[in-house]
């Protein structure tokens, strides 16, 4: 398997732990360096929100314009996959 597929498997598997759990996935298992962040075609980032959620709601959300997990400038009303709701 090429090292290309290795790191798009494990950008998916960030996401979709971002998304289940809310949880930014920043470090390795073994906490020994920090990861690079996604690119936002891997979570199907958009700049506008979906079904009334939008990135200024989750918890990877880094105002004024930045995601924990997500590179890039991020819109506060965009959205993607890895969105996970804050805590009322």
């Amino acid at each position: 398997m090429t090292e290309q597929n290795h790191s798009t498997r494990r950008q998916m598997l960030r996401a979709g732990l971002a998304a289940v759990g809310g949880v930014g996935v920043g470090m390795v298992a073994a906490g020994a360096r920090a990861q690079e962040k996604i690119d936002p075609k891997m979570v199907q980032y958009q700049a506008t929100p979906k079904d009334g959620n939008k990135c200024s709601m989750c918890v990877n959300f880094a105002p004024p314009d930045a995601c924990t997990i997500v590179s890039g400038k991020i819109a506060p009303d965009g959205w993607c996959i890895a969105y996970a709701p804050k805590e009322s």
